[in-house]
């Protein structure tokens, strides 16, 4: 029976990923002011992250199988703490990138890990609860780590933001190493035939996920700029609009378990959840609604996927066996891959033909992953 600290030490692990990874965005110009570049240029470090993080995530999943969650985790939080407090020591842009790399492979550690763990610790019917509530870990970390970092540049500077990471992530690892159980499967424990069994329909859930995920993100990045157009708000009243998403994510994340345990077949949740975000995220960006309608619609999107998103990696590690850790981490970087290709074909549309037929090109794929999804059989895997 794991310990009942176990998903709220994971929660914060999380958290802190999406902490690190968003609190970048008001932080651009007191860091370029830091190393005497252009606010252009010191968004390297949101580069060099996300692409340390895509490309390394696979082998730091298939590290956790081999080597044991634990391990993994603990010193992943570690070098989390140590990418964070070298940051506010280097002295120059390239030398601040290079440790940013440290904060990816961390962070690709970390996320696939922490949800192999409960997928090994949680029984079945409860992890896409619990998984939602680890997500909303993340979720609150995305959500609150821009405004954290901002109020804290500018009482203590630049570094403080850093400063705090550094010391949540040891304190998670202090926790962790009392909480994380020792006596985790590991692959090569087990037999080998799973993965190979399931790798079809594995194969299809990843790219359904890919095609959900990517197209809701990718629209997202739209929003506030659909906002602005179409109703005159200002900069500071579309931050508090947009911010609607976050609440519905949160929302989402909280009723995860509860949609799970409503349905038979695990994939239903699932696949009405991510119709939910298709059609709700073409509704926003296309029609004419009135301000009340399309917060809401932007509401609805965000829970929507806030279901779909621990839904569907219980499912993965679930149909994945004993390499859960691997499978979660394709994941993840499909993810990633998903949405920088989607940005600039929804970009490029949206300049040429408008955004009502932008929004359309992402709603079908969002469909299509939806569909994708329904296909794959409780049986199959």
């Amino acid at each position: 029976m794991p310990s009942p600290f176990l998903l709220p030490v994971l929660a914060l692990a999380v958290c802190m990923v999406g902490a690190a990874e968003f609190m970048l965005a008001p932080m651009l110009a007191p860091l370029a002011s830091a190393f005497n570049t252009s606010p252009a240029y010191a968004s390297g470090l949101v580069s060099a992250y996300a692409l340390s993080y895509a490309a390394a995530a696979p082998l730091m999943g298939w590290l956790s199988d081999r080597a044991g969650r634990r391990g993994v985790l603990l010193a992943a939080m570690l070098l989390f703490a140590v990418d964070s407090i070298a940051l506010t020591l280097v002295p120059t842009l390239p030398a601040a990138m290079a440790v940013r790399i440290l904060g990816g492979l961390a962070a690709a550690a970390t996320i696939p890990t922490v949800f192999a763990l409960i997928a090994d610790r949680i029984p079945p019917a409860r992890q896409a609860g619990a998984m939602g509530g680890v997500m909303l870990g993340m979720t609150a970390g995305i959500a609150a780590g821009p405004a954290v970092a901002g109020l804290l540049v500018e009482a203590w500077g630049w570094r403080a933001p850093f400063l705090l990471i550094a010391g949540s992530c040891l304190a998670a690892c202090g926790l962790g190493w009392c909480v994380i159980p020792r006596d985790l499967p590991r692959a090569h424990m087990t037999k080998a035939s799973s993965i190979k069994k399931a790798s079809a329909g594995i194969f299809r859930l990843l790219l359904a996920k890919g095609a959900w995920n990517g197209s809701a993100v990718a629209g997202y990045v739209f929003a506030g700029e659909a906002l602005r157009m179409r109703y005159g708000l200002e900069v500071g009243a579309v931050g508090i609009a947009v911010s609607v998403f976050g609440l519905g994510l949160g929302i989402g994340n909280m009723l995860a378990g509860h949609c799970s345990r409503r349905y038979q077949r695990e994939e239903n949740p699932l696949v009405l959840a991510t119709v939910v975000v298709a059609c709700s995220m073409t509704l926003f960006l296309t029609a004419a609604i009135g301000l009340a309608v399309a917060l809401g619609c932007l509401l609805t999107w965000g829970a929507a996927l806030g279901i779909a998103a621990p839904a569907s990696t219980a499912i993965l590690a679930q149909r994945a066996g004993a390499n859960k850790g691997k499978v979660l981490a394709v994941s993840e970087s499909v993810n990633n891959v998903a949405v920088l290709a989607l940005l600039p074909v929804a970009a490029s549309a949206s300049g040429t033909y408008g955004v009502t037929p932008a929004a359309a090109l992402l709603g079908g794929i969002c469909l299509a992953g939806a569909i994708l999804s329904a296909t794959v059989g409780p049986r199959e895997l």
